[in-house]
């Protein structure tokens, strides 16, 4: 599976819009964590690394932010999200940071699996050998 631009469900309401998000309806995988970034510094960079096994959906809740994909072969892809229902998926051996971060900017990020150490590829060297096998 590629990294594509999910959406989501969106109500409109004079008194507000409401977007949801469940699986496996809008999430193609089980929820098992999220947490959310914020708060971050101008010109700062978060991620710069990918998952062995993690899948995970990355929501810009408010504000913008860009998410940068980093192909094997050094080529990226930059996408941009300001829309809070929008999510970008991102199956598991995906190389990506994020960066270009508004003021304000919230990030959610729903993940397939819990925190582990072990499952991080932080060297983009390393990733591309766990690709090769």
């Amino acid at each position: 599976m590629k990294p594509k631009i999910l959406d989501f469900p969106k109500i409109q309401d004079p008194r507000g819009n409401l977007t949801f998000l469940q699986n496996p309806n809008q999430i193609p995988f089980e929820i098992k964590r999220t947490f959310w970034t914020y708060d971050v510094p101008g010109g700062e960079v978060r991620g710069g690394h990918a998952y062995k096994n993690q899948e995970e959906v990355i929501i810009a809740l408010s504000g913008s932010f860009d998410v940068v994909i980093t192909n094997l072969d050094g080529s990226t892809e930059k996408i941009s999200l300001n829309r809070s229902y929008y999510g970008l998926y991102l199956p598991a051996k995906t190389w990506r940071h994020m960066e270009n971060f508004s003021t304000n900017s919230l990030a959610l990020h729903v993940s397939s699996e819990t925190f582990s150490h072990e499952d991080y590829l932080r060297d983009f060297e390393e990733f591309k050998q766990e690709l090769e096998k």
